[in-house]
């Protein structure tokens, strides 16, 4: 996301916020839009693609009528309208994320394995399981890895270890986060070249930054494998996560060459008046 209107004094100015103004900073955003509202007018996605550099990487999510409510089912025509309404994006498209539900098992791999079939090989995709099948390392999980190895996509992984490692006491935000998403094993690997990670961070810097460690050399790794690692930063209610995407980018730049990240146009603007 690049519209929080909670950042605006810190990310964004005092009265500003937007994608230009977030592309300053990162260099990617998970966009979730798409799997809620489905492929966005034609005019909304060019000035995305003017209001971003050319480095800049869009992480859609396929839309949720393709992936929750039909379940991969006959959507052949709605995947090619989606991703013809992306067109103007598609030289700033990192991985497309297709994030599947919670019941989607084993038994309907075969329409995973249909889509990943036809999809553009020009566009990047990555594939989000969320069943409990696919995280006991046994033949569920064997056939997952498999397909996706087979066709180049990238397995989301979901980290979500910092979120879930006290209890919400009496934060809702908390609560509600806790409840929200899955609690899964962490399982690390890289089936393509560009792993995606998502990051689930607590309230609580202290943890994230324990949790964090484990990344710094795996990411590392990658990156000297020639790999492009996406990492993605959140918190339970998204107020922190840019300044807990730019603390870890500190410590991962610490290990690697990293280019800096520029200063917050809010914390500018803050300075300034």
């Amino acid at each position: 996301m690049w519209a929080n209107p909670d950042w605006r004094g810190n990310l964004y100015p005092p009265h500003g916020g937007g994608l230009e103004e977030y592309a300053r900073v990162f260099n990617s955003v998970e966009g979730n839009t798409t799997f809620y509202s489905g492929a966005p007018r034609a005019e909304t996605v060019a000035t995305w693609a003017r209001q971003v550099p050319a480095d800049f990487r869009f992480c859609f999510k396929l839309p949720a009528a393709l992936t929750h409510e039909r379940r991969l089912a006959g959507i052949e025509a709605a995947l090619d309208g989606f991703l013809a309404a992306m067109a103007p994006l598609h030289d700033r498209l990192g991985p497309m994320m297709v994030q599947l539900p919670r019941d989607f098992g084993v038994e309907e791999l075969p329409r995973l394995e249909s889509l990943l079939g036809r999809w553009p090989t020009e566009i990047p995709c990555a594939v989000e399981v969320r069943h409990s099948e696919f995280f006991h390392k046994g033949a569920a999980e064997i056939a997952l890895n498999r397909l996706l190895i087979s066709h180049g996509v990238d397995r989301v992984m979901l980290d979500a270890r910092p979120l879930f490692s006290t209890s919400s006491g009496d934060h809702p935000g908390l609560l509600k986060a806790q409840r929200e998403k899955p609690r899964r094993p962490l399982h690390v690997l890289s089936t393509a070249d560009r792993p995606l990670v998502r990051f689930i961070g607590h309230l609580d810097p202290v943890i994230n930054e324990r949790y964090f460690g484990d990344w710094i050399p795996r990411l590392a790794l990658w990156i000297k494998q020639g790999k492009t690692p996406y990492l993605m930063v959140h918190t339970p209610d998204n107020r922190q996560a840019p300044e807990l995407a730019r603390s870890l980018h500190a410590r991962l730049a610490e290990a690697c060459s990293l280019p800096s990240l520029t200063d917050f146009p809010g914390e500018a603007q803050t300075a300034l008046f």
